[in-house]
């Protein structure tokens, strides 16, 4: 491999599959490698680009004549709360939130195989082993780490944090402009909370207290209602042909 080659990406695409959200579609990614001796201004500059990250690879969808797809970030410092909103803060006033380094435990593993089994069981993620969980959370080559969100007891003081009932793990990524949800997943036995949406909003508040002025939620799916929950946060941009553009 010459030194133009490491530093500079190669891109594949994918052979056509069925789409997992627009039934009687066809699915093409286009993606690259992401390494140690590729630039990190370049690996930031896909990712506020377009491209998702899944462990060491960069993609996109390269579907042919379908634009549903659509990448969506979220303007932080905009977003005034509504009703719903802060009705979710106040369900989760009792869940505490610890930011860790991009490290798997077993604790996390058996949260994620509950909620994949509760909620995707017939998705791509359903045959992820231990160590395809371990994988996804530690392999990275940029900025990534993991928040916890852990329910306090009744006698908090008498319990360390680490031991607090586990309800909901985050794994996002560090971009030079916000911050990148990569996955997220939670008890599935306590919906009631809505802790999806309360993790989006704590990263919201988190971004902003960093100074970041957007929160990256992946792709908006027009047409699947999977995805319809990510126009709930508003205002936010949509990037397309001509560069990211508002929508309030």
């Amino acid at each position: 491999m010459t030194e133009q080659q490491k530093h500079f990406p190669e891109f594949y695409v994918t052979a056509p599959q069925p789409c997992p959200y627009l039934p009687g579609r066809l699915e093409r990614k286009l993606f690259t490698h992401l390494t140690r001796e590729k630039p990190p201004a370049l690996i930031d500059s896909l990712l506020k680009g377009g491209f998702r990250r899944s462990q060491n690879i960069a993609y996109m969808p390269y579907c042919e004549g379908c634009h549903a797809c659509v990448s969506v970030r979220v303007v932080v410092n905009e977003l005034q709360p509504g009703r719903n909103m802060r009705r979710v803060k106040d369900k989760n006033s009792q869940i505490h939130t610890i930011r860790r380094e991009p490290e798997p435990t077993p604790e996390q593993f058996n949260l994620f195989r509950r909620y994949i089994d509760a909620r995707h069981a017939d998705g791509g993620m359903s045959d992820m082993t231990v160590l395809d969980y371990a994988m996804m959370v530690e392999d990275s080559v940029i900025n990534t780490f993991v928040t916890e969100y852990r329910e306090k007891p009744e006698n908090p003081l008498e319990v360390h944090q680490d031991d607090w009932p586990l309800k909901g793990v985050a794994l996002c990524d560090m971009l030079s402009d916000g911050i990148s949800m990569v996955y997220s997943f939670y008890d599935p036995n306590v919906e009631a909370l809505s802790l999806g949406t309360y993790m989006i909003i704590e990263h919201i508040e988190y971004a902003r207290r960093l100074g970041l002025p957007f929160l990256y939620l992946g792709y908006w799916i027009n047409g699947s209602r999977k995805m319809s929950y990510k126009m709930r946060f508003q205002p936010q941009e949509h990037l397309g042909p001509n560069g990211w553009v508002r929508r309030d």
